[in-house]
């Protein structure tokens, strides 16, 4: 995903004089190209991410388009106040992004680690967050994310990701994408874990369970027509994302059902728990301790489409 976002803001800095790039000391090697375009539109802010969101603020107000970059739990934890009112209280179209999301970075430690993130910012006015599952999404996300005149959040992951796509998607900030049809479960996932749900839905196929498959690529604003359609069709709708089920894109459905309900759809989420890990190990790793492979969402599933216990 990476290289595909580098290569994405490589074309947009040659297609595009307002696009101005800040990262915070990271990758500096793989933005040589970006360089040698926009020389002058590339700033290494160090590791000092408050001040790298302040100056995004400020270029935004200038009228330019800033994309800051950086590991994600250092230009979204770290600088939260920054975001909130250098960002977001102005409503200016800055797009921060965040690399490694979730357990990306799994084997470096909970400092590393980025659970958190789409429960910060999606609370705060104004901001768009979005997702992306593969390297196509990286870019189409990005276009749709430039062309906001508001702020976007966009978590991406680090490399070696399955491909969705085959080419570069038409995607529209605040409208899923329907993936797979089927008639007994909805599974609705979002970002790096969106192949791990499709893998889930040809499984849950093999014991005889239908199910669907949505790419919530948005998870604010939430595609609140699709959810209405979903939760009035399916007796099982189930959330998978890389991230806590702490306020995340679980909590965000079940916030809407709850206030849009009562429905007959029973709701499964699947996220992490509200714990560090304290264990090392590589992504893979720690997906298998938190519950989130295919396996755990076929398992699940098909104790609620069965009528089983939920646990």
């Amino acid at each position: 995903m990476r290289n595909a976002f580098a290569d994405e803001i490589t074309k947009l800095a040659g297609a595009r004089d307002d696009v101005v790039f800040l990262s915070g000391d990271i990758g500096n090697k793989l933005f040589d190209k970006y360089k040698a375009v926009a020389p002058t539109r590339f700033f290494n802010c160090g590791v000092a991410e408050a001040n790298m969101i302040s100056m995004a603020g400020g270029l935004a107000l200038s009228g330019l388009r800033p994309i800051a970059y950086t590991i994600t739990p250092f230009i979204t934890t770290r600088c939260l106040e920054q975001i909130r009112n250098d960002v977001c209280y102005h409503n200016v179209p800055v797009v921060i992004v965040g690399v490694g999301s979730g357990l990306g970075y799994a084997s470096l430690g909970p400092t590393h680690h980025s659970c958190e993130d789409i429960s910060l910012l999606r609370s705060l006015p104004n901001m768009n967050v979005v997702c992306p599952a593969d390297a196509w999404e990286v870019r189409a996300l990005l276009n749709a994310a430039l062309d906001q005149d508001k702020p976007t959040y966009m978590r991406i992951g680090k490399k070696g990701e399955p491909q969705i796509h085959a080419s570069t998607p038409k995607l529209t900030i605040g409208k899923a994408e329907r993936l797979r049809d089927g008639t007994d479960a909805c599974l609705i996932g979002t970002g790096v874990l969106l192949p791990t749900v499709l893998d889930a839905a040809y499984k849950l196929k093999d014991i005889g369970i239908s199910a669907a498959v949505v790419n919530m690529h948005t998870v604010k604003p939430l595609d609140t027509a699709l959810l209405a359609d979903v939760f009035a069709t399916f007796k099982v709708v189930a959330t998978v994302e890389e991230h806590s089920l702490i306020g995340g894109l679980g909590s965000a459905v079940a916030e809407w059902a709850a206030d849009n309900g009562p429905f007959k759809a029973q709701i499964c989420r699947f996220g992490t728990r509200d714990e560090f890990m304290h264990e090392t190990g590589n992504t893979k790793y720690a997906r298998a301790l938190f519950g989130l492979t295919a396996e755990d969402i076929v398992a699940r599933v098909r104790r609620a489409v069965e009528g089983g216990p939920r646990a």
